[in-house]
């Protein structure tokens, strides 16, 4: 046993506490060199896709981009707005916010169409993804000219401040993800494991993989910006993939203690787990950086910005299990031996260790029949210590004698999952989705009543050669006559010209909410109707639309461009992966179809779910009839990753049983029932970290941990318990082509000397 792993392994557990303080140390100085080097946050103008991005990238080179703006409501508290209690508050307000640097303009106070609310509009200066930092200093002067003038009432909404309250409230909800995750976690292990000082060390090793991990990504935020989702799936993905990972080791670690009945060095029982589950743990973990990866295809900031986050928490995690877990392992294997050892000097019973995981096994045996178990003989399915219990047996009797049937029911009820694909529709969320919780959304819903002509400003920009101005002009003149007559626009247009004549911008706006019907055809008649037969008549020039709803469609578009070419580098990934690890060409179609399988059926049921309003009560969101554009593409490439996690452990426990000599019937069905108990509390941790995002307010982040809960359900107990299984017992050895395993070659065991003290590390 000399492989990578190993050698990781051996070195730790020769210098456990050189490699606990070396883990500690690392964690640190990733903190450390992150909090030194602070984040590259994401410009506005790395978020520009489609036309709308290069019509919000023209309108920046002419100096002429939208501004960010905040309105400032003035009503009375009761009855009609007084006119000179009005002037006076406006006054005020107006010379308030002129004096603030971060202001560039206050407009004129407009007036409801029944009076009773004056609006006041203050641009910002700067970028706009930089606004919501700069609206502490305006809602101050608002509060201030509140005081002045108790008798109004005054109310400030905008972008800037409804981003700002969706970020505060994120940070809540983070908190109140991790009051519920923490816990329940620790749970599940401690219920794993029966002991907390085992159960504590998954939780510790994951958590100080998340803090490395979120400084770690501070210094790469560098290389690709960060977009403020990074913390969101370092915690998220950094808590399942910590967890599981340390999971698959301890599993292995105890089963090769209790196996040897207390006669092996801890630092041997480590070297063997290494050679096994630490190899699966590598396999795994690379498996999820590289079909993460295939994010950065889709040439989007936010999917590169979850790609960087996901890979960094990854390695981070895959490391921590192969360095600092070896060695917290000897430590407490040391500990327990010394401790069995005073027992034995003052004569008392030495209490044997479980065999399993959650309580799975009996005793530890010491004999090779039965104990080992390798041979999948009457000595493992008779006590059932090592095979999983009764459980596992049950669960694993369809597929055992009636594989086809099981398969077959299996594939179909997954199959009935999936029909409610058929009506996805993906749009981008907007702001009109954000909770009312959040006080500035409450003003806005006030502000788009009362005033709806502001409800959605289309940016129509045009480039052209300085001597084409007067064309540019005459054809944009046009266009507001054709706006004028079309019943979807309204108000004054407004145009604007660059200084040196080359760009030129118009904004129409539109008395409809951003997530209408009218809205999105309004930009429609702009796009393939007006713009064509004015602007589109000059020679040489260059045109587009930007604004919300612009940008709204042109999102998921790209990214439904960018779909064949992410989900076609992550078949292939997943296929060469497990080609990798399993030299089988017939198991990497299985684990690709499978996979997509179980990702289709989580997405049908996302869409049965959030797409209709039954569930609404039930998981506390408002349905838009439509899914988050980010949440396909994120599903199958987060599961197709995950997923890997239980097909390596699974399959290698059934690849080593052939290995070592058994029948691949019987190596499937003992390789299963070994693997069922460690992959039924990975799933357990990874599904209550998943479900606590579903208790988020942003509904994306809702749709993104339900689906991805559901599917590491189905994948756990429908596709490795039964459909695997199913198809591997139909296949037989032709599950392995074409390179057959060779039997008698598995990882030689560690001799157990005799005499060795029977060792408790409870």
């Amino acid at each position: 046993m000399n492989s990578l792993t190993v050698r990781m392994a051996r070195s730790s557990a020769r210098h456990p506490w050189r490699a606990i303080v070396g883990w500690l140390v690392f964690v640190a100085l990733c903190l450390a060199v992150g909090s030194a080097v602070g984040t590259n946050s994401a410009r506005t103008a790395d978020y520009r896709v489609g036309e709308a991005g290069r019509a919000e990238a023209m309108a920046a080179e002419g100096q002429l981009e939208r501004r960010s703006a905040e309105q400032v409501l003035i009503s009375a508290r009761s009855g009609t707005l007084g006119t000179e209690a009005a002037r006076a508050a406006v006054r005020d307000l107006t010379a308030r916010m002129e004096r603030l640097p971060e202001v560039a303009e206050v407009a004129a106070p407009v007036r409801s169409a029944d009076g009773l609310i004056l609006m006041v509009e203050v641009a910002l200066r700067g970028e706009e993804r930089d606004a919501k930092d700069k609206v502490d200093a305006l809602t101050a002067q608002t509060t201030a000219v509140q005081r002045a003038h108790p008798e109004l009432l005054l109310q400030e909404t905008g972008s800037p401040s409804i981003s700002k309250g969706v970020d505060e409230q994120r940070g809540d909800d983070l908190a109140l993800s991790e009051k519920i995750t923490l816990p329940v976690t620790l749970l599940t292990l401690l219920v794993v494991f029966g002991s907390l000082t085992m159960a504590a060390v998954p939780l510790l090793l994951a958590l100080s993989s998340i803090a490395a991990a979120v400084g770690l990504s501070m210094v790469a935020s560098h290389v690709s910006p960060d977009t403020g989702v990074g913390t969101n799936v370092i915690l998220m993905i950094g808590l399942a993939v910590g967890v599981d990972y340390t999971l698959f080791y301890l599993k292995r670690e105890r089963e090769e203690r209790a196996r040897s009945g207390g006669r092996l060095s801890s630092q041997a029982l480590v070297e063997l787990a290494a050679a096994t589950s630490g190899r699966a743990v590598m396999v795994s973990g690379f498996a999820v950086v590289a079909s993460t990866a295939t994010l950065y295809l889709a040439s989007d900031v936010v999917f590169s910005s979850l790609a960087t986050g996901t890979v960094v928490v990854v390695l981070v995690a895959m490391a921590s299990s192969l360095t600092a877990l070896p060695a917290l392992l000897t430590v407490l294997g040391k500990r327990a031996e010394r401790r069995s050892a005073r027992r034995a000097e003052r004569g008392r019973p030495v209490r044997r260790l479980r065999g399993g995981i959650g309580g799975s096994g009996e005793k530890g045996g010491s004999g090779e029949k039965g104990g080992s178990g390798e041979r999948g003989g009457k000595g493992e399915s008779g006590k059932r210590g090592e095979s999983g219990g009764r459980v596992w047996t049950a669960l694993l009797r369809p597929a055992a004698r009636h594989p086809l049937a099981t398969l077959g029911v299996s594939v179909l009820a997954l199959l009935a999952l999936v029909v409610p694909l058929a009506g996805l529709h993906i749009t981008e969320m907007s702001r009109d989705t954000h909770s009312r919780e959040i006080p500035a959304m409450r003003v806005y819903d006030r502000l788009n009543e009362a005033f709806p002509q502001h409800r959605v400003t289309h940016q129509v920009v045009v480039r052209a050669d300085a001597a084409r101005a007067a064309e540019v002009a005459e054809a944009l003149d046009a266009l507001t006559r054709l706006a004028d007559a079309d019943p979807l626009f309204t108000g004054t247009p407004r145009l604007r010209t660059s200084a040196d004549h080359r760009v030129s911008t118009l904004e129409l706006r539109v008395p409809y909410l951003g997530d209408s019907d009218q809205a999105y055809d309004s930009l429609d008649h702009l796009r393939h109707d007006y713009l064509p037969a004015t602007v589109g008549r000059i020679a040489g020039a260059e045109y587009g639309v930007s604004g919300d709803v612009a940008r709204y469609t042109d999102y998921p578009a790209h990214q439904n461009g960018k779909l064949p070419l992410v989900l076609g580098a992550l078949l292939l990934v997943t296929l060469l992966m497990t080609l990798y690890a399993f030299r089988s060409v017939v198991l990497g179609l299985i684990g690709v179809a499978l996979n997509l399988l179980s990702a289709a059926a989580a997405l049908g049921l996302l869409v049965l779910v959030f797409q209709h309003t039954w569930a609404e009560g039930l998981l506390d969101f408002r349905s838009t009839g439509s899914i988050g554009s980010r949440v396909p593409l994120f599903l199958f490439v987060i599961l197709f990753g995950l997923s890997m996690d239980y097909q390596v452990f699974v399959v290698s426990r059934i690849r080593e049983a052939v290995l070592a000599g058994t029948p691949t019937r019987q190596a499937v069905l003992d390789g299963v029932r070994r693997s069922a108990s460690v992959v039924t509390s990975a799933a357990v941790v990874m599904t209550t970290v998943f479900v606590s995002f579903v208790f988020l307010h942003i509904i994306e982040m809702k749709q993104i941990g339900f689906v991805l809960a559901a599917a590491v359900l189905l994948d756990a107990f429908v596709v490795r318990i039964l459909i695997l299984p199913s198809a591997m017992l139909l296949l037989g050895e032709r599950s392995w082509w074409p390179a057959r395993p060779e039997r008698g070659t598995a990882e030689p065991r560690a001799q157990v000397p005799p005499g060795r003290p029977v060792v408790d590390v409870r």
